[in-house]
């Protein structure tokens, strides 16, 4: 059981744990959709891929991810991904440091969000 969750334009987040220093989302993003572009200026996060296909994007790289893929991201990293399949895509996110959702800098957004 999750204990908290969000509907976006995208998909959807699910939260799984959230201790101080870190927290667990279940990420699940619809086919032709995408994240914004954003960085975090007080946290990292680490994603493994665990169902369907993509394009992450992390500074000035974008590279293809499938199912027991991994990701890197650092403090300050500009990233994003992409859900390039026919079905979901599914992804687990674990956030270390200040892991609040106001530490979200949207530098690009297929949404209008700020």
């Amino acid at each position: 059981m999750f204990l908290d969750a969000d509907d976006r334009p995208w998909g959807r987040w699910e939260e799984y744990l959230n201790e101080p220093g870190y927290r667990v989302k279940r990420i699940i993003v619809h086919p032709g959709q995408r994240l914004s572009l954003q960085k975090h200026e007080q946290r990292q996060e680490h994603w493994v891929v665990v169902r369907g296909t993509g394009v992450f994007t992390r500074n000035d790289e974008e590279i293809a991810v499938s199912e027991g893929d991994t990701c890197f991201i650092d403090e300050g990293d500009v990233h994003r991904i992409e859900n390039t399949g026919d079905g979901p895509l599914v992804f687990i996110e674990t956030q270390m440091g200040r892991c609040v959702e106001d530490d979200i800098i949207r530098l690009e957004d297929d949404y209008g969000r700020e």
